[in-house]
């Protein structure tokens, strides 16, 4: 054990899927203590808020000290902020029709920068005129065109605001402060500010704090399916290929009937027999161990096989020892590293299993705990994709990716240590 535990630490790709997953593992335990709260707690009133810092504006007008700066850069920071990427790909797609239809120099894609915010406001006040008329392009297209024009008459707007409270005494609203463009106030001191590292999903929930929880309840569904799995597994394989005759026979008509049909099609049949409402996810992790252990039972079978006619096992027979303390004793530990990789194998496919359900609408109940199979699910059933919020989907797909690299990883390792064939230098 010592020996190959020693070989395991000197397994490069064993040691990185190892961290990999260790690493995963403890930012899952302790992101909830860092920042506690319900996964499931609708915190945005809106859909897909971008990742960021978001301040209460009500709060920052209350602070108790205001500090005036004067940033060199201040001005050009507002300009684009107010001017966003999709404003100023707008703006250089009009000027380039313009262009276009008149024959104007200086409007075609290689002399527009939309990066150059100064460059195409320049050119935007230049040729930008609501009366004209492009070919082709519709009044709502004409509309967007011209809200983008009235944002950036305003863009350099910096005048005083003026913030009124109402008097319920007077019924009347009186002036109670005044907001001039240097005025800032520190973050420290506005009584509610919230992080969210990868903004809102559709519901309006913090997709970091639910990443968290999704990423530990699909990893307990897979090493619970994989103990699942990996037990029925070695148990039936060890009876058919220790016993055979009819037994083998019995138990590989079991193999043939469920290797002919798919196992995502039993997991869908299985799945929508059951029903939403007891769709746990132990119920579902059960479901995936009860229907992928037919691989993990032919390979231990044909080890079994090469095993059973050993020198140590027939004197095992001979010595009159029972057939599980013969299985146990003097097969099960020569076939044990191999056990440990089908385990982790198994767990990788559970993984992958639940996210396929999921995304079917098959996968555990919505209301009580979210995988990452359902994040992906609610992220492609609420078009994320389509509306641009790469956070709620992204992430998702990373993660699994990565917890799937990782393990594999670990398994190459383990097959390189254990196997003397692959085993390197």
């Amino acid at each position: 054990m010592k020996t190959q535990l020693r070989q395991m630490t000197r397994s490069p790709k064993f040691m990185i899927g190892f961290c990999i997953m260790l690493f995963i593992i403890v930012f899952i335990t302790v992101y909830p203590i860092i920042n506690p709260g319900d996964p499931l707690e609708m915190l945005g009133l809106g859909t897909f808020f971008r990742p960021g810092t978001y301040v209460s504006v009500h709060d920052s007008l209350n602070v108790h000290r205001t500090y005036t700066l004067r940033l060199p850069d201040a001005e050009m920071n507002r300009i684009y902020g107010k001017l966003s990427y999709d404003d100023r790909d707008t703006m250089k797609n009009w000027l380039m029709l313009w262009g276009e239809q008149e024959g104007i120099s200086g409007l075609t894609d290689d002399d527009i920068e939309t990066e150059d915010v100064e460059a195409l406001l320049l050119l935007w006040w230049q040729h930008y005129d609501e009366t004209h008329r492009i070919e082709g392009m519709t009044i709502a297209e004409r509309r967007s065109y011209a809200r983008i024009d009235r944002r950036v008459d305003g863009i350099f707007n910096t005048e005083d605001i003026l913030i009124y409270k109402f008097n319920e005494e007077t019924e009347e609203y009186e002036e109670a402060g005044v907001v001039s463009a240097n005025d800032y106030v520190r973050v420290d001191e506005v009584a509610n500010v919230i992080t969210l590292p990868l903004g809102t999903d559709n519901f309006g929930r913090d997709v970091m704090r639910q990443l968290v929880s999704a990423a530990g309840a699909s990893l307990i569904m897979g090493v619970v399916a994989g103990l699942i799995a990996t037990t029925l597994g070695l148990i039936f394989g060890l009876l058919s290929g220790y016993i055979g005759g009819l037994v083998d026979d019995i138990l590989m008509f079991i193999y043939n009937l469920f290797s002919v049909i798919p196992g995502i099609i039993l997991l869908i049949l299985i799945s929508y027999g059951i029903g939403q409402e007891q769709r746990g996810v132990m119920t579902i992790a059960i479901v995936i161990g009860m229907t992928s252990w037919v691989w993990t039972a032919r390979s231990v079978r044909s080890q079994v096989m090469s095993l059973r006619n050993r020198d140590h096992v027939n004197l095992s027979k001979l010595s009159g020892h029972s057939i599980p303390k013969i299985l146990l004793r003097d097969i099960t530990p020569y076939i044990a590293s191999y056990v440990v990789m089908a385990f982790i194998l198994q767990i990788s496919s559970a993984i992958l299993a639940e996210a396929g359900l999921s995304m079917l609408g098959l996968g555990p109940k919505t209301t009580e705990q979210s995988t990452l199979g359902i994040m992906m699910n609610w992220a492609t059933s609420f078009g994320a994709h389509l509306s641009g919020a790469w956070w709620a989907y992204y992430p998702v797909i990373l993660l699994i990716a990565l917890i799937g690299f990782s393990l594999n990883l670990m398994n190459t390792g383990l097959d390189q240590i254990f196997n003397p064939q692959l085993r390197e230098g």
